[in-house]
């Protein structure tokens, strides 16, 4: 038995990259884990990666994996999500908000007025797809008095990463998971964001490939950088922790909760915290109860 077995997750856009890597380690603790993306046939898609594909790698690893096709843009296929869950499985302890439309130009040095403007789709799938998702998980975590809600962050929430609306976007999400967690408090459900540093995703890899003076940057510093398993470890870690609510509202160093936890990588590394180079989270835990505004 893992550390999960019994457990429900659901982990948005996991067809492939951290949501994928995070999936995958959350089954291999046991849990069961609704894995949604807009993915279902290989090849459709420019990277490697499907629903299903991310789900039977979840059953191979020991947890129960069950692939949903999921547009997060759609609040009617979120909603429906939501519902099979509640249907199927009655209880959700865990929905980690990972979904994100990265445009393909992200990591180019145009200015936010030399891109499309449809880049905003990052607001749109990225930080409104977590409050649409974590509204529909409150449907079913506050009646049961439990859970957990991970919103996938990074250092670009407070510092210079890419563009204007990628740094807004993730700044958003930040803010989103604390006051969340306000509201959650009473209902003994946990709140709060992560900061990955540089994941090696399938994109991550392919970007760097094509422009390796990518290498040189502390932002995609191979050298600093983890696997999509590792988060994946930590937020399994959370998710057993009895004590969770003692971090609700905060915002934390993926590698700093690890360190906590004893956790390294999947080949053993110790993942660095780039606090220093990068910047400090600006939210902490709400606890002790923080003054509400009558």
């Amino acid at each position: 038995m893992g550390s999960l077995t019994g457990k429900v997750a659901v982990v948005t856009g996991a067809s492939r990259g951290i949501g994928k890597g995070i999936a995958i380690a959350l089954g291999a603790e046991g849990a069961t884990v609704y894995v949604t993306g807009r993915t279902v046939t290989p090849g459709t898609y420019p990277l490697p990666g499907t629903v299903g594909e991310t789900a039977a790698e979840i059953d191979a690893r020991g947890g129960k994996g069950i692939a949903v096709a999921v547009d997060h843009a759609d609040d009617a296929q979120v909603a429906a999500l939501f519902e099979q869950v509640k249907r199927e499985q009655g209880r959700l302890d865990l929905l980690v908000n990972n979904a994100f439309a990265l445009p393909e130009d992200l990591t180019e040095p145009e200015k936010f007025w030399e891109k499309p403007l449809s880049n905003w789709q990052m607001i749109d799938v990225g930080l409104r797809s977590n409050f649409t998702a974590a509204w529909h998980a409150a449907q079913i975590m506050v009646p049961q008095k439990s859970g957990l809600i991970v919103a996938i962050s990074g250092y670009v929430g407070v510092t210079y990463t890419y563009g204007v609306v990628f740094g807004t976007c993730k700044s958003g999400v930040d803010r989103m998971a604390r006051d969340m967690a306000i509201e959650f408090e009473p209902h003994n459900i946990a709140s709060l964001s992560l900061w990955q540093g540089l994941t090696m995703t399938e994109r991550a890899i392919r970007n760097i490939d094509r422009n390796p003076a990518m290498k040189k940057l502390t932002v995609t510093n191979p050298l600093v950088s983890c696997s999509p398993e590792f988060p994946g470890r930590v937020i399994a870690a959370l998710a057993a922790d009895p004590e969770v609510m003692k971090r609700s509202g905060g915002t934390f160093i993926t590698a700093e909760v690890a360190a906590d936890y004893g956790i390294t990588d999947i080949d053993g590394k110790v993942i660095p915290t780039l606090r220093a180079e990068r910047g400090s989270p600006i939210w902490q835990p709400i606890r002790p109860p923080i003054e509400r505004a009558k």
